[in-house]
């Protein structure tokens, strides 16, 4: 996952004048990162294989913190979070979600039925939404997280299963190696008996 600040680097984010500031979770992530040099602000271990919702708290708290921290002072401006979806046994693939700020979708209503009605909110709505981000937040990375261990699992149940077919061929193929040079073998022995007797023959 990362976050993104307005400043020029190198890579895509970078080319569009965003410096990446970025949170890693898992050993795997950061033995990446750190075999490449490359600077994380944070890194998140153990458990990945099963995700606990206390660690996807800690981190939305971390994210929270400096998404409303001020740019001058090392905020952020967006957080997007980047992770495996689990689609099948055999598909997964990578997915970007963009979690702050959020993206409010309007949409055009073609009759006065369609309208939703107007609400008030008890308490405000700004209390209600600082109450809720939160676990918001906590729920996507959580979801990310629990997609991503699921991804994980269905790649080594494929490499096992790879490796086990691979290695049925393997048995399969010295198997017929060795009934063949035995086969080589014992015909040989047969033809030097043969030869010796009809050697002692005349």
């Amino acid at each position: 996952m990362y976050s993104s600040r307005r400043k020029v680097s190198s890579s895509l984010l970078h080319a569009e004048g965003k410096e990446v500031k970025t949170y890693l979770v898992g050993r795997k992530a950061q033995a990446y990162f750190e075999f490449r040099s490359r600077e994380y602000a944070r890194v998140w271990t153990g458990g990945t294989d099963a995700p606990e919702f206390a660690t996807a708290r800690e981190i939305g708290e971390t994210l929270l913190a400096d998404f409303a921290t001020d740019f001058e002072e090392g905020g952020v401006d967006e957080i997007h979070v980047v992770y495996t979806r689990f689609k099948s046994m055999v598909t997964q693939e990578p997915t970007v979600i963009r979690l702050l700020p959020l993206e409010v979708v309007e949409e055009q209503a073609a009759s006065e039925s369609e309208l939703l009605p107007l609400y008030e909110f008890e308490p405000e709505a700004e209390r209600v939404l600082d109450a809720l981000l939160p676990r918001y937040i906590e729920s996507r990375i959580f979801a990310a997280m629990l997609q991503a261990a699921a991804s994980e699992l269905a790649a080594r149940q494929r490499a096992m299963k790879s490796a086990g077919d691979n290695a049925t061929d393997l048995i399969k193929k010295y198997t017929r190696l060795r009934n063949t040079a035995r086969q080589a073998e014992i015909t040989q022995e047969l033809s030097e008996i043969v030869a010796g007797a009809d050697a002692l023959a005349s």
